[in-house]
């Protein structure tokens, strides 16, 4: 499975330890930047994770910044994107179970890196529940027109 990839300078050093974790698991990362602590706009990263995913250029995303949500508002700009920002394992599973999330979005300043590389596992080994759950998904994305 290939994995987009990306982060701001806020969770640029998350991002990277995330990388590494996901390599160890097997899975081909894309990474899209930045590629270092300097100032830079999350939109942009976001951007990029999210047109990969939404292209089916890789089947998931993980975006990183202070605290997950700029970057999970800026993703859900792009259609067929349901990222959520997520900061415990509890909400990462439902989040792919009853949402069908396709990116995850987590906060370097809310998460530490043990917690984070538990939270992607527990996201990564969920999966869709469909039923009940994909009508509410079917709605969602009617939003998007």
């Amino acid at each position: 499975m290939k994995i987009a990839i990306g982060a701001d300078h806020g969770g640029y050093s998350l991002k990277e330890v995330l990388k590494k974790h996901l390599l160890e698991r097997g899975f081909d990362v894309e990474d899209f930047g930045t590629f270092d602590t300097q100032s830079c706009h999350y939109p942009v990263y976001a951007e990029k994770v999210a047109r990969a995913v939404a292209a089916k250029e890789a089947e998931l995303g993980v975006l990183v910044c202070g605290t997950g949500i700029g970057m999970s508002i800026a993703a859900n700009k792009v259609k067929g994107i349901r990222a959520a920002a997520v900061s415990d394992c509890f909400t990462a599973q439902a989040t792919r179970e009853h949402n069908d999330s396709n990116i995850l979005c987590l906060g370097e300043r809310t998460v530490g890196p043990g917690l984070a590389m538990r939270i992607v596992d527990t996201w990564l080994d969920a999966s869709f529940l469909g039923g009940r759950h994909q009508t509410r998904v079917d709605m969602i994305s009617a939003l998007e027109k």
